[in-house]
């Protein structure tokens, strides 16, 4: 059995956010964002709501909370994340605080959500249960992860030519399986156990629409954190062959004039009774 240290976890996904910040919101950002109105309509967001944006990143949640005339706080453990934030959303609250340990005061916010946030976490169980206690009775949480590597193509592609072409055998701090949150059971039994009800666990068809080939390599190897790490640590002529390999998996979805990637994902939601 794998043995997880929390802390090593932690720091390695913060220091790892601090590094590719500058790089997310171009590498990641076109698809994340297609979530946000899902993802809001099911926090029933709203003109005079109090949103808290856990694991904002660069803002993007936030802003479309704050167009919709929700009072947000956009909350983030890297502070280079939180800088990027500030600066295309200069009139968003944004703060440095940890999801698993929210510095807020019981029942402060009418709708708490986190997009792509739980699978970098460390305890993903504590920040569920911290969402649960910063919502007020009869609000609304909600959040999105990556559907597994057989439907996120770009993800999939990528594992398997780092088993064909590198090794997986990398020295990094062991964390919770990044695919834990894909399935439905598992986020409803979770959601469940924090004290959630009217549990809501559904897939959103998203698309990542790139113009080169090389963008999906090039987008984990430098807006990411775990897969970076790993690409990281191949020798060169393996990390030439994985990059051509992605490169002929994104080349085989050409259309348009460009290259468009089915990255579906999970949406749970649920309230706090």
């Amino acid at each position: 059995m794998t043995t997880i240290d929390p802390s090593a976890f932690h720091d390695f996904e913060q220091a790892g956010w601090e590094r590719a910040a500058e790089h997310y919101g171009d590498a990641f950002g076109s698809v994340t964002v297609q979530t946000a109105d899902a993802l809001l309509d099911a926090v029933r967001a709203a003109a005079g709501a109090r949103l808290l944006d856990v694991a904002t990143g660069p803002g993007f949640i936030a802003g479309a909370a704050a167009a919709r005339g929700a009072e947000v706080v956009g909350l983030d453990f890297s502070a280079a994340m939180i800088e990027e934030a500030r600066r295309r959303h200069p009139a968003i609250t944004f703060r440095a605080g940890d999801a698993e340990a929210l510095p807020f005061d019981v029942a402060s916010f009418d709708a708490v959500v986190m997009n792509f946030g739980l699978l970098h976490l460390a305890r993903p169980d504590t920040a569920l249960a911290e969402a649960h206690r910063v919502l007020r009775a009869g609000g609304r949480y909600a959040f999105t992860v990556w559907a597994g590597p057989d439907q996120a193509v770009g993800f999939g592609m990528a594992l398997r030519a780092i088993e064909e072409f590198g090794t997986t055998d990398v020295r990094l701090p062991e964390g919770p399986p990044f695919f834990r949150f894909s399935a439905p059971d598992e986020t409803r039994r979770t959601l469940e156990q924090a004290g959630f009800t009217d549990v809501d666990v559904r897939q959103l068809a998203l698309t990542w629409r790139l113009q080169s080939a090389d963008a999906v390599f090039d987008a984990l190897s430098r807006g990411g954190v775990r897969t970076a790490a790993v690409l990281r640590a191949q020798t060169p002529s393996a990390l030439a062959s994985i990059r051509a390999a992605v490169r002929r998996g994104v080349e085989a979805h050409a259309q348009e004039g460009g290259f468009v990637i089915p990255m579906p994902a999970v949406l749970a939601s649920a309230a706090k009774r």
